[in-house]
């Protein structure tokens, strides 16, 4: 049997499909591999060229065959879709995977290391939070504004609708709905300002007050 120059490997959560060539291009191995299976398989192998789809844990199993001597390269999907001959699936796009990493004029996405993931962790996690905390400034402006309380956009028109909320002399919103904001809606909106803060801490970024930074969405 040929030795195997080039692997194209289709990365899942669960189960792999590899499809392996020699030099002249005929096919050596087409199969799938359990996760627990994966590094087994490639220790068994000479080292060769290695070819991925930069998408969801790509970057670590691209760290963990390279330590096993093999040249690793990962590609956007975008660029790799071209190469699929037939229905998508992951056999096709294996070989597809397979087809492309040859490419003389391909373009390759370096691999990351853990600590540059740890901050891109950071920064999507701080993000999600500023995402959630805008869901929840925005549910409060929907919910009182069916009372008839509104105020103006920004961060004094949410502190306005929080003191009517606190307010035990304004009747504007009925018992019931005050009691839901004050004990859960104020107290998840302030955990999101701290997380916030916390992460900005950790990823060296200038922290802002709370409404002053914000994804798309009226506040």
């Amino acid at each position: 049997m040929q030795a195997i120059t080039t692997i194209g490997f289709d990365i899942a959560k669960s189960v792999f499909q590899v499809h392996g060539v020699d030099a002249a291009g005929q096919v050596i191995v087409r199969r799938q591999l359990k996760r627990r299976q994966v590094i087994a398989f490639f220790q068994k192998l000479p080292p060769c060229l290695v070819g991925i789809e930069a998408c969801a844990s790509s970057h670590y199993w691209s760290r963990e065959l390279h330590a096993l001597g093999n040249r690793v390269r990962l590609m956007p999907p975008a660029y790799v879709k071209p190469y699929v001959k037939r229905q998508k699936n992951d056999m096709a796009d294996a070989e597809a995977i397979c087809e492309a990493v040859t490419r003389a004029n391909m373009r390759f996405v370096p691999t990351k290391t853990p600590e540059q993931q740890s901050g891109l962790v950071l920064h999507r996690t701080r993000h999600l939070f500023i995402r959630q905390q805008t869901s929840v400034i925005n549910a409060i402006r929907a919910h009182l504004a069916e009372f008839g309380v509104i105020a103006p956009v920004g961060r004094k028109g949410v502190e306005e609708l929080l003191c009517v909320v606190a307010d035990p002399t304004d009747k504007r919103v009925p018992e019931k709905s005050v009691g839901a904001y004050d004990e859960c809606i104020r107290a998840q909106l302030r955990e999101l300002l701290e997380g916030r803060i916390d992460l900005a801490l950790r990823a060296g970024v200038e922290h802002t007050d709370v409404l002053a930074e914000r994804p798309r969405g009226r506040l």
